[in-house]
């Protein structure tokens, strides 16, 4: 795997071909949990595995939502203990997909870099792509694979805590970049946080700016185009994305690197994380 993408032509293609392939679904809904859950029981591409955003893909919380958001990370450990327990092994390709965007495919991409699994794509399009392919579907439960050898490898990924951001806060060439929709970022309209606003310094680029109005993500050269110009020449490295709790900024990062931009780092507790530490600075606003 040579792309962070992959066509709903190229993954039927290399279903077909019976190639070893291990397909997650990630389908879910912040405002119903479970719907994500009851729509893979409807439908799902053939032999794939439903992961749930709370529970597979998100660690327990800390005290209150401090320490990690709303949606914090679990240990390197413990999320390669479970894709192991899933099937998942060592060099096996590995698509994600879901049914927004990819925001929550994102999430799965960004972990298995997180702990080292480089064979990792989102479907681009997710499953209206897959449909329109005129590719399979199924119903309900896929037969468990027997558990795979994960090794725990060196991250593929970056990720700075509260304690780095607040530190380096306005000081050299780091740009912190916010995932939500715009009217979150001035403050206005929140209603997951209890606290609106944006970091101070952070800037608004929505995650679904990476797309096209059919939910496919953007050409490459347009992807690059426009996050160049976030960047105002800085380096990929020097940018933070960040969200609400850590996983549209993934959607952000895969974008990026779409784009031949690698190297961004990722503030996993995110905004929730952010405005529930005492004396965190918040601004609002554009």
């Amino acid at each position: 795997m040579t792309t962070s993408l992959i066509s709903a032509p190229a993954l039927r293609a290399l279903m077909a071909s019976g190639a070893p392939l291990l397909v997650f679904d990630c389908r879910f809904d912040l405002a119903n949990p479970e719907q994500g859950a009851q729509s893979y029981r409807d439908c799902h591409l053939p032999g794939a595995i439903y992961l749930h955003l709370d529970r597979d893909l998100s660690g327990p919380r800390g005290n209150g939502v401090a320490a990690g958001g709303r949606h914090p990370l679990p240990s390197r450990e413990d999320f390669a203990a479970r894709m192991a327990a899933l099937g998942c092994q060592d060099d096996l390709p590995v698509v994600a997909y879901d049914t927004s965007g990819g925001m929550y495919a994102a999430r799965l991409w960004w972990m298995l870099r997180w702990i080292g699994h480089p064979t990792v794509q989102v479907l681009d399009g997710g499953l209206a792509a897959w449909d329109a392919a005129g590719g399979a579907l199924a119903a309900g439960p896929v037969p468990p694979r027997a558990p795979g050898r994960l090794t725990l490898r060196p991250p593929l990924t970056r990720s700075v805590d509260y304690d780095d951001l607040r530190a380096g806060l306005g000081a050299g060439p780091r740009l912190i970049v916010d995932a939500r929709a715009a009217d979150r970022f001035r403050g206005e309209n929140e209603t997951l946080d209890p606290v609106g606003g944006h970091i101070p310094g952070a800037v608004s680029r929505c995650f679904r700016d990476n797309l096209l109005a059919d939910g496919h993500f953007k050409p490459p050269a347009q992807l690059l185009a426009e996050w160049q110009a976030v960047m105002a020449g800085r380096s990929p490295s020097d940018l933070v994305q960040q969200c609400g709790s850590g996983v549209t900024a993934c959607h952000n990062l895969l974008a990026m690197e779409a784009a031949g931009l690698a190297g961004a780092a990722l503030y996993a507790g995110s905004w929730s994380d952010w405005c529930s530490r005492p004396g965190a600075p918040i601004a609002t606003g554009a």
